[in-house]
């Protein structure tokens, strides 16, 4: 009987990309736990929830419901879940879309305005506290590197 041979560690460079690849996950998972607690508790909300009103609030004309399910990367059937319950407590009103019958376009209500205007002012709370253990110049450089790893998933513009 032959021994699996197994495959070799991987050390270098790749070790270090596997390294920070972890490192990023793990940190993105512990930030969405706190905040998606901190939601729950302070607002009974989801992150999916302030996504998609967040959405909404950068679009004062409103989004068509492919629009929202495009800039919150979830299904469209996830956000026709969300907009009817968020309709359902009044923050958000739908309509059918002057331009295309088929379509609707969703808008936040006053009250869903006045509601997200809270929620967001806690979640900048939330995460400036998050971050404070890095100076103004560690969350630049942050930000300026994450902006790099970015921009490598975007298509390029000439074949390969």
């Amino acid at each position: 009987m032959t021994a699996q041979r197994l495959p070799r560690a991987i050390d270098g460079p790749e070790q270090e990309s596997l390294r920070l690849w972890l490192r990023l996950f793990t940190c993105t998972t512990m930030i969405s736990q706190h905040v998606g607690s901190a939601l729950k508790r302070e607002f009974g909300s989801t992150l999916p929830r302030f996504d998609l009103l967040s959405q909404l609030e950068r679009a004062p004309d409103g989004l068509r419901m492919g629009e929202l399910s495009e800039r919150t990367l979830t299904t469209g059937g996830n956000v026709t879940w969300l907009v009817r319950s968020l309709e359902a407590e009044g923050l958000v009103t739908r309509r059918v879309a002057d331009a295309d019958r088929r379509a609707a376009v969703v808008r936040l209500t006053r009250a869903g305005r006045r509601h997200f205007a809270a929620m967001a002012r806690a979640h900048e709370h939330w995460i400036t506290t998050l971050f404070a253990s890095l100076t103004a110049a560690e969350r630049k450089d942050l930000h300026a590197l994450l902006g790099s790893v970015k921009r490598g998933f975007r298509p390029s513009r000439t074949p390969e």
